[in-house]
């Protein structure tokens, strides 16, 4: 598995967070951090492309970090 750190800007409150973390759980991805004062996650994923995805379908667009 690789390590991403994803942006995401719009992310502002728990609930936004409750709605990442259920969107990368229904995917099976257990090996993630959601850090909302700096608007990131960090994911262990072997395909990059559903998890981003993933947060696309709940109303999240996201970027990957450097």
């Amino acid at each position: 598995m690789v390590q991403y750190v994803l942006s995401v800007p719009e992310m502002s409150c728990h609930h936004c967070a409750k709605r990442i973390s259920e969107a990368l759980n229904s995917l099976g991805v257990s090996e993630f951090k959601v850090d909302m004062e700096n608007k990131e996650i960090t994911v262990n994923t072997d395909n990059l492309e559903s998890v981003i995805n993933a947060l696309d379908e709940v109303g999240y667009e996201v970027t990957l970090k450097g």
